[in-house]
C-alpha cells in the first residue's frame, strides 16, 4: 500500500502545479481584477502543491488500500458478514468521491460569488495558497461525510439498532437537521443553504429506500 502511494505521489509532482491550478479555479475565478492568491511563507510556493499532490494520491488509491483492508480481515468473518461489509466499504468510498465533487462543482463556486458580494469596498481578496488548501480540504471532507448518510442509516438498520418505521418518523427532525447543516457549512443564503439541505434530504431518503432487514443472529 505504501510502494503504491509512493509510485501516485511521484507521478503526481509532475503535475502537481497543474492540480494546485485546478483547485484554486472556483475561487480564481471570481477574484476581481487584481485579485490573486498569495504565498506568506517562504517555501509554500513548492511545498503547497506536492502537499496536495500527496493527498490527491492517497485519494486516489484509497480504493485499493480500503481493499487491502478488506482482503486482510475477510477471512475471519463469516459470510453474511462478508456480505455486509464489502458493499457498505464500495458504497462508502463511491459516496465520498462524489460528496468531494459535489462541494467542487456545486457548492465552492457559490460560496465564493457570496463572499466577493459582501466584501467591503477597498479590501482586495488575496488569500493565502496554504490556507485555501486547508478550507478546501475541510468542505471536500465535510461534504464528503454529509454524503455517507445512506451508508449510516444502511447500518442502522441493517445491524437492528433502529428501524425504519421510528427514522420514517424522524423525518421532519432530519428535514430541519438538513438545513442547519446547510447554514453551518455555506454563508447565509437561501440558495447555497438549499444546495447543501436538498442532497442530505434525498440522501436520507434513499437510505431509507435501500435499507434492508436487519441480520439475523
Amino acid at each position: 500500500m505504501v510502494l503504491v502511494i509512493l509510485a501516485l505521489f511521484l507521478a503526481l509532482t509532475f503535475v502537481a502545479r497543474d492540480l494546485y491550478t485546478l483547485l484554486s479555479g472556483p475561487l480564481l475565478d471570481r477574484l476581481p481584477d487584481g485579485g490573486s492568491l498569495i504565498a506568506t511563507e517562504v517555501a509554500s510556493p513548492l511545498l503547497v502543491p506536492l502537499k496536495l499532490a500527496l493527498l490527491c494520491a492517497l485519494f486516489i488509491a484509497m480504493p485499493y488500500l480500503l481493499y487491502q483492508g478488506w482482503a486482510f480481515i475477510a477471512p475471519g468473518l463469516y459470510r453474511r458478514e462478508q456480505r455486509l461489509v464489502l458493499p457498505i466499504v464500495l458504497s462508502s468510498v463511491g459516496l465520498f468521491y462524489l460528496g468531494a465533487a459535489f462541494c467542487y462543482f456545486a457548492v465552492l463556486p457559490i460560496l465564493f460569488g457570496f463572499i466577493h458580494a459582501v466584501a467591503p469596498a477597498g479590501v482586495a481578496i488575496m488569500t493565502d495558497i496554504s490556507r485555501y488548501l486547508d478550507f478546501c480540504l475541510k468542505l471536500f471532507f465535510a461534504f464528503g461525510l454529509v454524503f455517507e448518510i445512506p451508508v449510516a442509516i444502511h447500518l442502522l438498520v441493517r445491524t437492528g439498532a433502529c428501524s425504519k418505521q421510528t427514522l420514517r418518523a424522524r423525518r421532519p427532525l432530519v428535514i430541519v437537521m438538513a438545513f442547519l447543516v446547510g447554514m453551518l457549512l455555506t454563508p447565509p443564503d437561501v440558495v447555497s443553504q438549499i444546495l447543501v439541505a436538498l442532497p442530505v434530504w434525498i440522501l436520507f431518503e434513499l437510505g431509507l429506500l435501500l435499507a434492508r432487514k436487519p441480520l439475523q443472529p
